[in-house]
Order: structure tokens, then C-alpha cells, then sequence
């Protein structure tokens, strides 16, 4: 009788320690799911190969040149990266500028640039790209003047943040013909698996 009671005794105890164990794994796993999870337009970046966009025209939150402006040459500033994906499919760059009029006082974002479909074996786009230059399959969506192409900072007052932001995609995107950033991120929503950005600052010199 008292052989029975102690299995009984065991059992019991090795039943408790197994379900112990099993909310513990489930603890130290709830971090690492967290981790892997963002918001459709911002994942979590992958430490193990991270996206990453620079420049040699300009630093990270530092001037873009003068040349880069509507007070210049007008012309898009060379932009480069590394770290895409393997399994993306395709590659954004969306440009724009969320401190107009007035930093002081913003109420509107202004977009600057839009590509989409970028191929991902892309890592360049040099000084100056027109749209002939641009890799093959690239499609472009319209700027602030209701334009394709680049259009450079031209803040009213103030200094002003431009963000140069490069979405990895895990699929090709239909032809938009020309859509608006808001159109352009609605299509991309869901499928980013990657993103990098870049910022540069522009204050008027006359």
C-alpha cells in the first residue's frame, strides 16, 4: 500500500514538474515572438543581416548639399545599400519630408521621390539617375509637384528632416501607373520584410 501511494506521489509531482517546465519554455519564448513581430511598414530588423542605406553625398542626419536642392542643381543625391534579404523580391525607395510647412508647427508630409519594383540585386542608384538610368524594371510613382523623378528640399522656413526610406519586399508589385506615396504604401503594407533609412537636413540659405 505505501509502494502504491509513493507512485501515486510521484506521478503526481512528475506531472507538476512537467507542466512547470512546459510554461517556462512557453515564458522564454513569448520575448523572442515579440521580437519578430512590427507593424506592417516597420519590422524588426534582422541583426543577422541587417538593411542598411547610406551615402556618399551626404551623412546620416546631416546637410544634403546644396546641389540636391531646388536652391541648386536640383539633382538626387547618390544613395547605396547593403543587406537585402535573400528571399525579397523586390525593392521601394519612398522619399519624403514630414516637417512642412513649419517644423515648429507641421501639418503635412511632403513626398519627394517614389520607386517601386526595384530589382533586388540593385544596390545603387548614382548622382543625378534620370529615369533611363534607372535599373531595369523600376517603376516610379508621382512626387509633391505631381511628377515622376526626384524633386529636391525646398522648405518654406526652417530646417526641415528629409527620410530616404528603402523597403525589402517579399513580392513584385503590379504596374500603379504612377501612384501617390499613399497609394504606393498601401500596396507595399504587408509585404515588407526589411527596412532602412536614411535622413538628411535642408534649412533654405537665401
Amino acid at each position: 500500500m505505501a509502494r502504491l501511494i509513493y507512485r501515486q506521489s510521484f506521478f503526481r509531482s512528475a506531472k507538476t514538474w512537467s507542466r512547470a517546465a512546459s510554461l517556462l519554455a512557453a515564458l522564454c519564448a513569448a520575448p523572442a515572438m515579440a521580437a519578430e513581430t512590427g507593424s506592417a511598414l516597420n519590422p524588426v530588423k534582422n541583426a543577422a543581416a541587417e538593411l542598411t542605406i547610406t551615402s556618399t553625398s551626404f551623412k546620416n542626419n546631416e546637410e544634403i548639399p546644396i546641389r540636391h536642392t531646388c536652391e541648386g542643381a536640383d539633382v538626387s543625391p547618390e544613395v547605396s545599400w547593403t543587406g537585402v534579404p535573400s528571399r525579397a523580391k523586390s525593392l521601394a525607395l519612398i522619399v519624403d519630408d514630414p516637417d512642412a510647412p513649419d517644423p515648429a508647427a507641421p501639418k503635412k508630409t511632403v513626398t519627394h521621390w517614389l520607386l517601386y519594383n526595384m530589382p533586388t540585386k540593385t544596390t545603387t542608384l548614382p548622382e543625378g539617375v534620370s529615369t533611363d538610368e534607372l535599373p531595369a524594371g523600376t517603376l516610379q510613382g508621382i512626387n509633391e509637384g505631381q511628377r515622376t523623378g526626384y524633386s529636391g528640399p525646398c522648405p518654406p522656413v526652417g530646417q526641415h528632416r528629409y527620410f530616404f526610406k528603402l523597403y525589402a519586399l517579399d513580392a513584385k508589385l503590379p504596374d500603379m501607373k504612377q501612384p501617390t506615396k499613399a497609394a504606393l504604401e498601401k500596396a507595399i503594407k504587408g509585404h515588407v520584410i526589411a527596412r532602412a533609412e536614411l535622413i538628411g537636413l535642408y534649412q533654405k540659405q537665401r
